[in-house]
């Protein structure tokens, strides 16, 4: 067995007896207020924010209290190990940081940052396309970590070719392809302070640093920022692809493939029969379409369907380890955390990564534990209840 990632919580008390307090809250529901304290308006809300009214961001976390944990006693639960294996990356828990693009508006190491923690903890970092760092730099600032690739499909073949080549040349090895984002939902918060970060340069370092990309300027980014931002744009944006596209992944991509974004049963049989090797379930935290359904809600379907013969992953909604365990035994292999961690880099930049992915990997490792269970693979439906809503 591995020593219980439970045990952060005991460095933490050992250190109180030097006067020595975390540098802001391990309560991971609170770092969105407690973060709000120190960034400006149009990157919290930006990190913060979802589309329309955020009915989807509400529901997102109105779907785990529909479920309770029933806690088994006299199980033996000192003796646990929660680490795990998904798609040929070890885990030292079922997380993965989630993508998220344009850090450096929450801290100017931005992605790098995040980098450097995920490797020290083993947790693998899924890279954004939208990231404010290249491609080289993040794989250099991650080392011998574990790291995947998440991909925004270019409308231009050669550039999104050259994007994969460097991912996989710099040692990302499973790609995450998102579909839900082929144009940006409604965003009030954002467009009431019109803030698009991507217009000002900000979060184009990949595609700005691509050797195909540039070849098509007049001007490289740095000289002329507008008129790359102008090509940038239509790049990313205004075109929904279809099932036949896939086959083109496949053809420039050698390891494995996740398709990030599914909710519905039939799209996930249908990943399945493109031969993906995972998805994730996934409504972008609520970012895109206002009034869709839970993320976990659409979990155990979807699992049942197809878990059998994919990876499945989730996100939406997770803040702690009860949220862990609750997708787990509803049928994810693993889970993908996403706003706590950014709000960790706006505290403290890497030790803020580094402190928020360490207490929910604590928090999950004690849940496992009081439930009475010594590993994932003893995570089930029978270890919940549902609750009338």
């Amino acid at each position: 067995m591995t020593t219980p990632l439970g045990g952060y919580q005991n460095e933490i008390y050992l250190h109180g007896l030097a006067d020595q307090l975390p540098p802001f809250t391990v309560d991971t529901t609170k770092l969105a207020d407690s973060a709000r304290e120190v960034l400006e308006p149009g990157p919290y809300w930006y990190v913060k924010g979802g589309a329309g009214s955020g009915a989807t961001m509400r529901a997102n976390r109105e779907a785990f209290d529909k479920w309770r944990i029933v806690p088994r006693m006299l199980r033996d639960a000192h003796a646990r190990d929660v680490s795990t294996s998904v798609l040929g990356t070890t885990l030292p828990a079922p997380v993965l940081l989630a993508p998220i693009g344009v850090q450096s508006i929450v801290h100017e190491e931005g992605e790098l940052a995040t980098a450097r923690a995920a490797s020290s903890l083993g947790v693998p970092m899924i890279l954004s396309t939208a990231s404010s760092n290249t491609i080289e730099d993040v794989a250099a600032a991650n080392g011998t970590g574990p790291r995947w690739f998440q991909l925004y499909w270019p409308n231009d073949p050669d550039v999104c070719v050259s994007i994969l080549n460097r991912a996989a040349k710099a040692g990302f090895t499973t790609l995450v392809v998102t579909l839900d984002t082929w144009t940006l939902a409604w965003r009030p918060n954002d467009l009431d302070r019109s803030y698009l970060p991507f217009l000002r340069g900000t979060g184009t370092a990949i595609t700005f640093s691509d050797p195909v990309f540039r070849s098509g300027l007049a001007a490289p980014p740095e000289e002329d920022i507008p008129s790359a931002v102008l090509k940038w744009v239509p790049l990313y944006t205004g075109t929904d692809r279809n099932w036949e596209a896939l086959p083109f992944l496949r053809e420039h991509w050698d390891g494995p493939i996740v398709l990030k974004g599914i909710q519905h049963v039939d799209d996930a049989r249908r990943a399945a029969d493109a031969g993906m090797d995972g998805i994730v379930v996934s409504n972008h935290g609520g970012r895109q379409l206002d009034g869709a359904i839970a993320s976990l809600d659409a979990l155990p379907g979807i699992a049942n369907a197809v878990g059998d013969r994919m990876a499945i992953l989730f996100d939406s909604g997770i803040r702690t380890g009860a949220d862990i365990l609750k997708a787990i035994a509803l049928g994810a292999q693993a889970v993908l955390l996403g706003r706590p961690y950014v709000w960790g880099l706006a505290h403290g930049g890497e030790d803020g990564v580094r402190q928020v992915v360490r207490s929910l990997l604590a928090d999950f490792d004690l849940t496992v534990a009081l439930s009475g269970h010594h590993s994932i693979a003893e995570l089930t439906p029978d270890s919940l209840t549902r609750v009338a809503s």
